[in-house]
């Protein structure tokens, strides 16, 4: 998998992390918020890719998550639904690919709009679905034993 075998491409402090780099990778979107908050870690220039281990994820996450939520009334650092939450990086994903996204949710936008302004309406929706974490995985492992995560695979085709 992604990461694997590498070593986390941050360097915190001048010094080059050496833990095992997880599957999480290191964006300039992420860079700037953390950098905001004066967090003194960095991408290491030498460093031939860009996934980070799973404890600068958790820091990032952290720290990002840190801010308080539009319409919160407490006074509390961050409620558990952030700390919980984790952050998708919609930017990894194509135009095509979000363009797909506002097609099929139907979402109503002007035409024309770039990369960054489909991201952040579709960060907004994509944020706002409900999602239940014991029945998605239920039906991921589902999936992945009876083979359902192959397109090309009809089993109710009626040919044998």
């Amino acid at each position: 998998g992604p990461g694997a075998g590498q070593l986390c491409c941050l360097r915190e402090e001048g010094e080059r992390c050496g833990r095992a780099a997880g599957n999480a990778s290191f964006s300039k979107r992420i860079q700037k918020s953390i950098s905001q908050k004066k967090v003194k870690i960095e991408l290491d220039k030498s460093a031939r890719h860009l996934y980070i281990c799973d404890f600068h994820k958790n820091l990032i996450q952290s720290v990002r998550n840190r801010r308080k939520r539009k319409g919160s009334d407490d006074d509390g650092d961050s409620p558990v639904q952030d700390i919980d939450t984790p952050e998708v990086d919609l930017y990894q994903l194509q135009v095509n690919t979000l363009r797909r996204y506002k097609r099929h949710f139907k979402l109503q936008t002007r035409p024309g709009l770039n990369k960054a302004q489909l991201v952040e309406i579709i960060g907004c929706h994509f944020r706002t679905i409900p999602v239940n974490e014991k029945d998605t995985l239920t039906y991921f492992i589902y999936s992945v034993k009876n083979d359902k995560n192959k397109p090309d695979l009809k089993m109710d085709s009626g040919i044998h």
